[in-house]
């Protein structure tokens, strides 16, 4: 069974039509890879799907069960996580009240913070900081962490939902070259572990050509392929949109 259903979802903003008619699944345990060239309108298919935006039609599915329309909280609440290309972390908490707070808001215990709320979840928020190698770092201010530890952070508070789908909106944006690798590498390794679906979308070709399971590319908010990597390297629609009829991805 899919983990999402993604059947002619269309959204326009005045005359403009954003996102044209797409239609996708996420598989369980699939690495989806959505690309396009600035302004194809892969942001607000995000916004889209997680519910910071309305459908003008179509439906998304999470599992069996309809989740169009419904709110970012209430789908967050039902599995779907999310990451920004600017980390969202508080920069005023140690990365450990991050992860924490995380955790107090998905379990319902906002009403119970105050003074409990540094014994809340202790465990639970190092566990998923461990499974991001931020352990170490535990009670470190966030105002004080290098970018790159920063989208670890956030991979962590993520993963606080325990989401069967996780959204990642440029997750290596800003972040040199061997660390985006890295990234996605520790990204893949989840997916594995957590039986957990990912769909993501990236700039860096090398890094959608060697971590995603399948790759789905819009232009002008319509979807010109869809499929595995090798398939979509050398679709002619996919070349013309990135470099005229060129070759922008290496083999």
């Amino acid at each position: 069974m899919n983990v999402m259903t993604v059947r002619g979802v269309q959204k326009s903003f005045g005359g403009v039509r954003a996102v044209k008619d797409v239609s996708f699944d996420i598989g369980s345990g699939e690495l989806l890879a959505l690309i396009g060239p600035n302004g194809a309108g892969k942001t607000t298919c995000f916004n889209l799907l997680n519910g910071q935006l309305r459908a003008d039609a179509g439906t998304v599915m999470l599992g069996e069960e309809d989740i169009t329309g419904l709110t970012p909280k209430k789908i967050w609440e039902k599995g779907v996580g999310r990451t920004f290309q600017i980390t969202q972390t508080f920069s005023s908490m140690t990365v450990l009240e991050n992860v924490q707070t995380a955790l107090i808001s998905y379990r319902r215990k906002l009403l119970s913070m105050r003074e409990r709320a540094k014994r809340l979840y202790v465990d639970d928020a190092m566990e998923l900081l461990r499974s991001v190698g931020m352990h170490a770092h535990a009670n470190r201010s966030c105002a004080v962490l290098a970018y790159g530890d920063l989208k670890r952070v956030e991979l962590a508070v993520a993963l606080a939902n325990d989401p069967k789908l996780l959204l990642m909106d440029e997750p290596t944006a800003g972040m040199a070259p061997g660390e985006r690798m890295d990234l996605m590498a520790l990204t893949a390794d989840i997916v594995q572990s957590r039986n957990m679906s990912v769909l993501f979308t990236e700039h860096d070709m090398d890094i959608v050509f060697n971590k995603a399971s399948s790759i789905i590319v819009l232009d002008r908010g319509a979807v010109i392929a869809y499929g595995k990597p090798a398939d979509v390297r050398d679709d002619p629609n996919v070349r013309r949109v990135y470099l005229g009829g060129g070759s922008v991805f290496a083999k």
